[in-house]
């Protein structure tokens, strides 16, 4: 009797310990799991369920947003160029070339890597990134909203939830934003100049800040902003003062990244009509309006209804 009893207890331990190992593995497996998704180039990727170590150069908004760290962070210039609006959210991550050196990559030890264009990933540069870690190609170009893109990042590193979190949230400001922009500014125009090295630039009415500005807050466009959108090729196109003496908004937002550029002692500069009627709002580079993301428009709805909607 002691016996059958013994054996008993003995295999009611044993059916326990079976059934703990088991979740255990299961807890394993789950955290070592993957995703197949396919990208916006078709290709099929697994991807992990819980990304630990992404690399997303230029995409370090929507990561963020979501509560991604990523492992590095886009610059240029040797890396004396960086998202600085970011500064704080990226506090201690190393920059990478927005070209992706391979080697600085693998350096990385990513195990997503996110790729915010088509063109990075061309002339076999994809099936490389591939051997490091798996491979995501965003959705992306001009057709894609700034929604649609951070709900693909979102996906890729299955925080969709968050990012409705994030989208709804945004919503409620921007819908705050256009009420008080309607009774304030009503029939306002505003364009973007960026300045650097004596040089003008002005942003396409859909990319970075001018999405958001024409698009989401729905203000007024001015004819010149329209032309140079028609024909532009990249986020920023290249305007002389000569064409900017013809820019008609009432108001100007500036990114100057060259305070004493020769330009604004010029009198064809002094006669824009923004310039002209003190409507001009300047900013650094370390600002956020040469970017798009909810971070980045955030930011840049509460500069637009501290400088216009007072």
């Amino acid at each position: 009797m002691k016996d059958n009893k013994f054996l008993k207890i003995s295999f009611l331990l044993a059916m326990v310990f079976t059934i703990f190992l088991a979740g255990c593995s299961n807890s394993n497996s789950s955290d070592s799991s993957t995703r197949t998704l396919k990208d916006s180039m078709g290709h099929e990727v697994k991807v992990p369920s819980q990304p630990k170590r992404v690399v997303g150069s230029y995409l370090e908004d929507y990561l963020v947003a979501v509560g991604v760290k990523p492992v590095v962070q886009w610059s240029v210039k040797n890396a004396t160029g960086t998202q600085e609006y970011l500064k704080k959210d990226l506090k201690g991550v190393p920059t990478i070339d927005y070209s992706l050196p391979y080697e600085a990559v693998t350096k990385a030890k990513p195990d997503l890597i996110l790729i915010g264009n088509d063109s990075a990933v061309q002339n076999g540069k994809y099936n490389q990134y591939k051997k490091i870690a798996p491979t995501y190609v965003v959705k992306n170009g001009t057709n894609v909203s700034w929604r649609q893109q951070f709900t693909d990042v979102a996906k890729a590193v299955n925080k969709t939830d968050k990012a409705n979190q994030v989208l709804n949230k945004y919503d409620k400001k921007l819908a705050s934003a256009k009420k008080e922009l309607k009774e304030k500014a009503a029939n306002k125009s505003v364009a973007v100049l960026w300045v650097t090295n004596n040089s003008a630039f002005m942003v396409s009415d859909k990319s970075a800040s001018g999405s958001l500005l024409y698009g989401d807050l729905g203000l007024k466009e001015p004819d010149l902003v329209k032309q140079v959108s028609e024909k532009a090729t990249a986020d920023w196109s290249s305007v002389s003062l000569e064409k900017l003496a013809k820019l008609d908004a009432d108001y100007i937002f500036l990114v100057n990244s060259d305070k004493d550029a020769d330009m604004f002692k010029d009198p064809i500069w002094s006669n824009i009509k923004a310039v002209k009627n003190h409507n001009l709002y300047q900013y650094g580079d370390d600002s956020s309006w040469q970017y798009k993301g909810p971070i980045a428009y955030t930011q840049q709805i509460d500069h637009v209804l501290n400088d216009i909607a007072k």
